[in-house]
Protein backbone atom coordinates (compact mmCIF):
# COMPACT_ATOMS: atom_id res chain seq x y z
CA UNK A 1 0.00 0.00 0.00
CA UNK A 2 0.60 3.58 -0.48
CA UNK A 3 2.05 5.23 2.40
CA UNK A 4 -0.52 8.21 1.56
CA UNK A 5 -2.33 10.09 3.95
CA UNK A 6 -5.77 9.37 5.29
CA UNK A 7 -8.19 10.57 2.89
CA UNK A 8 -11.16 12.80 5.41
CA UNK A 9 -14.40 10.53 6.01
CA UNK A 10 -16.93 10.86 3.81
CA UNK A 11 -20.84 10.21 4.28
CA UNK A 12 -22.46 7.31 2.77
CA UNK A 13 -24.82 9.94 0.69
CA UNK A 14 -21.76 11.57 -0.78
CA UNK A 15 -21.14 8.83 -3.06
CA UNK A 16 -24.41 6.83 -3.18
CA UNK A 17 -26.40 6.10 -6.75
CA UNK A 18 -29.90 6.46 -5.88
CA UNK A 19 -32.88 5.35 -8.70
CA UNK A 20 -30.69 4.79 -11.95
CA UNK A 21 -33.60 3.24 -14.46
CA UNK A 22 -33.07 1.11 -16.85
CA UNK A 23 -36.10 -0.18 -19.44
CA UNK A 24 -35.78 -3.40 -20.16
CA UNK A 25 -36.74 -4.37 -23.76
CA UNK A 26 -37.45 -7.65 -25.68
CA UNK A 27 -33.79 -7.59 -26.50
CA UNK A 28 -32.73 -8.04 -22.55
CA UNK A 29 -34.45 -11.07 -22.19
CA UNK A 30 -33.58 -14.80 -21.91
CA UNK A 31 -34.94 -17.83 -23.37
CA UNK A 32 -37.12 -17.58 -20.09
CA UNK A 33 -38.80 -14.64 -21.17
CA UNK A 34 -36.80 -13.38 -18.19
CA UNK A 35 -34.32 -10.37 -17.62
CA UNK A 36 -31.15 -11.73 -19.04
CA UNK A 37 -29.02 -12.11 -15.45
CA UNK A 38 -25.96 -10.77 -16.64
CA UNK A 39 -27.20 -7.37 -18.00
CA UNK A 40 -28.51 -7.04 -14.55
CA UNK A 41 -24.98 -7.84 -12.66
CA UNK A 42 -22.96 -6.28 -15.79
CA UNK A 43 -24.52 -2.61 -14.68
CA UNK A 44 -24.78 -3.54 -10.95
CA UNK A 45 -20.41 -4.02 -11.29
CA UNK A 46 -20.81 -0.19 -13.11
CA UNK A 47 -22.74 1.43 -10.92
CA UNK A 48 -20.98 -0.51 -7.84
CA UNK A 49 -17.50 1.25 -9.45
CA UNK A 50 -19.04 4.49 -9.46
CA UNK A 51 -19.50 4.45 -5.92
CA UNK A 52 -16.37 3.19 -5.45
CA UNK A 53 -14.41 5.75 -7.12
CA UNK A 54 -16.85 8.42 -5.40
CA UNK A 55 -15.75 7.68 -2.22
CA UNK A 56 -12.36 7.02 -2.85
CA UNK A 57 -11.98 9.67 -5.62
CA UNK A 58 -9.11 7.01 -7.03
CA UNK A 59 -9.01 4.30 -10.07
CA UNK A 60 -10.90 1.36 -8.81
CA UNK A 61 -11.02 -2.31 -9.30
CA UNK A 62 -13.68 -4.99 -8.42
CA UNK A 63 -12.06 -7.35 -6.02
CA UNK A 64 -14.41 -9.78 -5.35
CA UNK A 65 -18.43 -10.44 -5.54
CA UNK A 66 -19.15 -11.74 -2.35
CA UNK A 67 -22.95 -12.57 -3.54
CA UNK A 68 -25.54 -11.52 -6.01
CA UNK A 69 -29.35 -12.83 -4.84
CA UNK A 70 -31.75 -12.94 -7.29
CA UNK A 71 -34.56 -12.90 -5.94
CA UNK A 72 -37.24 -12.75 -8.78
CA UNK A 73 -37.38 -12.08 -12.48
CA UNK A 74 -38.51 -9.05 -14.24
CA UNK A 75 -40.64 -9.32 -17.24
CA UNK A 76 -40.36 -7.61 -20.63
CA UNK A 77 -41.96 -4.14 -19.95
CA UNK A 78 -40.65 -3.46 -16.47
CA UNK A 79 -38.19 -0.82 -15.78
CA UNK A 80 -35.51 -1.41 -13.52
CA UNK A 81 -34.55 1.10 -10.41
CA UNK A 82 -31.20 0.43 -9.18
CA UNK A 83 -29.28 1.75 -6.32
CA UNK A 84 -25.88 1.28 -4.57
CA UNK A 85 -23.63 2.17 -1.84
CA UNK A 86 -20.94 2.12 0.27
CA UNK A 87 -21.52 -0.38 3.33
CA UNK A 88 -18.13 -0.17 4.91
CA UNK A 89 -14.79 1.30 3.82
CA UNK A 90 -11.44 -0.77 5.39
CA UNK A 91 -7.80 0.53 4.88
CA UNK A 92 -7.95 0.08 0.57
CA UNK A 93 -11.07 -1.33 0.04
CA UNK A 94 -14.63 -0.59 0.55
CA UNK A 95 -17.53 -3.06 0.16
CA UNK A 96 -20.54 -1.68 -2.11
CA UNK A 97 -24.26 -2.99 -1.76
CA UNK A 98 -26.68 -2.93 -4.50
CA UNK A 99 -30.73 -3.37 -4.88
CA UNK A 100 -32.68 -3.83 -7.99
CA UNK A 101 -36.37 -3.05 -8.10
CA UNK A 102 -38.35 -4.25 -11.17
CA UNK A 103 -41.65 -1.55 -11.72
CA UNK A 104 -44.42 -2.27 -14.02
CA UNK A 105 -44.43 1.06 -14.99
CA UNK A 106 -48.69 0.85 -15.63
CA UNK A 107 -49.48 -0.33 -12.23
CA UNK A 108 -46.64 1.11 -10.39
CA UNK A 109 -46.36 -2.26 -8.64
CA UNK A 110 -42.63 -2.66 -7.51
CA UNK A 111 -40.60 -6.06 -6.62
CA UNK A 112 -37.66 -5.94 -5.26
CA UNK A 113 -35.25 -8.80 -7.74
CA UNK A 114 -32.00 -8.36 -6.56
CA UNK A 115 -29.30 -7.63 -4.01
CA UNK A 116 -25.48 -7.52 -4.63
CA UNK A 117 -22.21 -7.53 -1.97
CA UNK A 118 -18.91 -6.53 -3.95
CA UNK A 119 -15.83 -5.42 -3.01
CA UNK A 120 -13.29 -2.52 -4.47
CA UNK A 121 -9.90 -2.01 -4.27
CA UNK A 122 -8.86 1.69 -4.90
CA UNK A 123 -5.52 2.02 -6.92
CA UNK A 124 -3.03 4.62 -6.60
CA UNK A 125 -0.94 6.39 -10.09
CA UNK A 126 0.95 3.04 -9.86
CA UNK A 127 -1.68 0.34 -9.66
CA UNK A 128 -0.66 -0.32 -5.83
CA UNK A 129 -3.67 -0.31 -3.40
CA UNK A 130 -4.24 3.30 -1.81
CA UNK A 131 -5.58 4.19 1.91
CA UNK A 132 -9.57 5.32 1.05
CA UNK A 133 -11.70 7.23 3.31
CA UNK A 134 -13.35 6.21 6.17
CA UNK A 135 -17.67 5.98 5.89
CA UNK A 136 -20.01 8.25 7.69
CA UNK A 137 -23.36 6.46 8.30
CA UNK A 138 -26.00 9.07 8.65
CA UNK A 139 -29.04 6.57 9.36
CA UNK A 140 -29.66 3.39 11.56
CA UNK A 141 -29.98 1.55 8.56
CA UNK A 142 -26.45 2.77 6.73
CA UNK A 143 -25.48 1.59 10.36
CA UNK A 144 -26.80 -2.14 10.57
CA UNK A 145 -25.35 -2.29 6.66
CA UNK A 146 -21.90 -0.96 8.18
CA UNK A 147 -21.99 -3.73 10.77
CA UNK A 148 -23.24 -6.51 8.39
CA UNK A 149 -20.29 -5.42 5.90
CA UNK A 150 -17.87 -6.64 8.57
CA UNK A 151 -19.48 -9.92 9.13
CA UNK A 152 -19.23 -10.64 5.52
CA UNK A 153 -15.53 -9.29 4.97
CA UNK A 154 -14.35 -11.86 8.05
CA UNK A 155 -16.42 -14.64 6.66
CA UNK A 156 -14.77 -14.03 2.84
CA UNK A 157 -10.88 -13.63 4.37
CA UNK A 158 -11.68 -17.23 6.39
CA UNK A 159 -13.44 -18.80 3.59
CA UNK A 160 -10.36 -17.75 1.40
CA UNK A 161 -8.00 -18.83 4.00
CA UNK A 162 -9.35 -22.46 4.50
CA UNK A 163 -9.50 -22.46 0.62
CA UNK A 164 -5.25 -22.19 0.95
CA UNK A 165 -4.93 -24.22 3.48
CA UNK A 166 -7.08 -26.93 1.59
CA UNK A 167 -4.66 -26.15 -1.77
CA UNK A 168 -1.66 -26.86 0.61
CA UNK A 169 -2.73 -30.51 1.28
CA UNK A 170 -3.05 -31.08 -2.31
CA UNK A 171 -0.78 -33.83 -3.88
CA UNK A 172 1.67 -32.72 -6.50
CA UNK A 173 -0.02 -33.09 -9.88
CA UNK A 174 1.45 -36.16 -12.18
CA UNK A 175 1.30 -34.77 -15.70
Amino acid sequence: MTNAKQPDAQPVSASAVRGHVYKVFPQDMNAHRAVFGGLVMSTIDRLSLVVAERHSRRVCVTAAVDAIHFLAPAKDGDTLIYSASVNRAWTTSMEIGAKVVAENSYTGERRHIVSAYLTFVALDENNKPVAVPELITETELEAQRYIEAQARREMRLDHAEKLRELRQQRPESHA
